[in-house]
């Protein structure tokens, strides 16, 4: 929540159940009738989107400013729709304000219910209204249990365009100004017969960037939410900017939250006199700078040219099976223990340390115990040699593992 006008630009969609029924929100921007401004112009067409996409519309005025001509306007776009509307008239913190609903009445709009969206004033009898047109109960969460891939990187590198190219639509605003995305937006998507959550997020800034920035402060919050909620992490660089130390931020906080994670250059096309090895340069100095994470896959794409654009698509969901990949405990030690027997764990202050096996936990992400009779002494090196070996022997492109040790 924000005090300052123009928060909301994209579509907000959040799920949300009343009496038994669940439903879809949808939060749009403000809508300004004749305004020049790019920002203006791009709400009013979202918003005319949520309109078309919806069952009932809740048509919400300021009960404190009373009618205003901006009402008025918006009243006339809702009237040639022919949807439902419920007029709502907020600020009605204190019980004795709803008399000042009745002014509304003169817009012509049907029933206002006065609420507070602070206190929670009349939101019951609200959602009592609003469950009314929906002639049936929905299944409970129909998104429950698949998979869901965030879209993330430094504001303007393309993240939005992605998504419109996969989707063939304008599902998101987008503009060649930096930071337009201001929340996390969900879009469910279905390819090679599989179904995922797409999730375009606000770009991240560094933190001192953010300084007195509170709606871009409120942008980062949703994209590491976001993040943390994903199974797989797209993120996107910007090709003509290179690799910034804030794409590095970006990749680690993946990997510490051990996301699958997918690379995309965006905007090849912009790069001049490309030779045979240019792409390969670029890939080795991005797995320069993100060191040691070199497990993950560098696509060269184009949202303008659309290069590559669905092979992205095919790769994210690749990372994903090997997130969820399930490795047997003879085949895991069929593969392990003669590797570990050819280079045992380096003894140490006299000890010698012996593996017996290893399995796999049952986690979200690849985790792997290995039980042996001194797990104090195994050394950080030593955990990343077993790591490399499992990478040799198992596909895990793109995915982050870990190793625990445990006593035998």
């Amino acid at each position: 929540m924000d005090d300052e006008s123009g928060v909301t630009r994209d579509r907000h969609y959040g799920r949300s159940d009343w009496g038994g029924k669940f439903f879809t929100v949808i939060d749009t921007g403000g809508y300004v009738v004749g305004s020049d401004d790019v920002f203006e112009e791009a709400i009013r067409e979202q918003v005319e989107i949520a309109v078309e996409e919806c069952t009932v519309i809740l048509f919400m005025v300021d009960i404190r400013a009373g009618v205003l001509d901006l009402d008025k306007e918006f009243a006339e776009v809702l009237r040639r729709h022919k949807k439902p509307v419920i007029m709502i008239a907020n600020k009605a913190d204190m019980p004795d304000m709803d008399v000042y609903a009745a002014e509304f009445y003169s817009l012509g709009m049907g029933d206002i219910f006065p609420i507070s969206s602070q206190t929670g004033h009349g939101t019951g009898e609200l959602l009592e209204e609003v469950i009314k047109y929906f002639p049936e109960a929905e299944t409970e969460n129909p998104y429950e249990g698949i998979p869901r891939i965030s879209i993330i990187g430094r504001p303007n590198a393309g993240k939005s365009s992605f998504i419109n190219v996969l989707l063939g639509k304008e599902r998101n605003i987008v503009t060649d100004v930096a930071g337009t995305t201001r929340d996390s937006i969900d879009t469910h998507y279905k390819a090679y017969g599989k179904e995922f959550i797409l999730t375009d997020t606000a770009g991240i800034r560094r933190k001192s960037k953010l300084r007195d920035q509170n709606i871009e402060f409120y942008s980062v919050l949703r994209s590491v939410k976001a993040l943390e909620d994903s199974d797989i992490c797209i993120v996107m660089i910007d090709a003509t900017r290179g690799v910034e130390a804030q794409d590095v931020s970006i990749i680690s906080l993946a990997e510490r939250n051990k996301k699958g994670i997918v690379i995309l250059v965006n905007k090849w096309d912009l790069i001049e006199n490309k030779e045979t090895n240019t792409s390969e340069e670029f890939k080795k100095e991005i797995y320069e700078r993100i060191k040691p994470i070199d497990y993950v896959p560098i696509l060269f794409v184009s949202c303008v040219t659309k290069q590559r654009i669905f092979q992205a698509i095919e790769k994210a969901i690749e990372v994903y099976e090997h997130r969820s990949t399930k490795i047997s405990t003879s085949q895991l030690n069929d593969k392990m223990l003669p590797e570990i027997k050819f280079y045992p764990p380096p003894g140490t202050k006299g000890k010698t340390i012996s593996i017996k096996y290893a399995t796999q936990l049952p986690l979200h992400s690849p985790t792997f115990a290995f039980f042996c009779n001194l797990p104090q002494y195994v050394t950080e090196s030593y955990g990343r040699f077993l790591e490399n070996k499992m990478r040799e022997h198992f596909n895990f492109e793109g995915v982050p593992l870990q190793i625990f040790f445990r006593k035998k």
